[in-house]
């Protein structure tokens, strides 16, 4: 599962604006950048936003470990929120980059858009990384499904 995933999919409360995502799982870490663009910033670069590096605390488990590489307020508590979830999820190291704009959302980034944009995010990337966290490979920190 090393060749990188590239999905794309609408962003909740929005017209016309996709997410992209860029999900890299290697043997010891997993990779996820996603951005927003619209049909209108299709040819205009995004603006870089935060990257967090979390890991798995052996200790304790459901709480894993998180540190911010680089921060841009909007989106810093978003990216650490989802590196913390994967490193969870996956029992590996995530490094996660996001710089997700919810300008285009209809009432221009509310919490509750932004909880929207955040579920969906979690249930695409974890549709992906299914194989992994099913596997005897990640151990699991709950009850799994055999």
């Amino acid at each position: 599962m090393e060749a990188p995933i590239q999905v794309s999919f609408p962003l909740p409360r929005s017209l016309d604006t996709r997410i992209y995502l860029h999900l890299t799982v290697k043997s010891k870490a997993v990779v996820l950048f996603f951005t927003t663009a619209s049909m209108d910033d299709a040819t205009s670069p995004t603006p870089l936003g935060s990257f967090v590096y979390a890991l798995p605390d052996k200790y304790n488990p459901s709480q894993p470990l998180a540190t911010p590489l680089c921060t841009v307020e909007p989106t810093l508590e978003f990216t650490t929120r989802l590196a913390k979830l994967l490193a969870r999820k996956t029992q590996r190291p995530a490094y996660v980059g996001n710089s997700i704009s919810f300008a285009s959302t209809g009432l221009g980034g509310t919490v509750e858009e932004e909880i929207d944009a955040f579920k969906k995010v979690v249930e695409v990337a974890l549709s992906q990384l299914q194989p992994l966290i099913g596997s005897d490979q990640a151990p699991s920190g709950g009850v799994r499904s055999e």
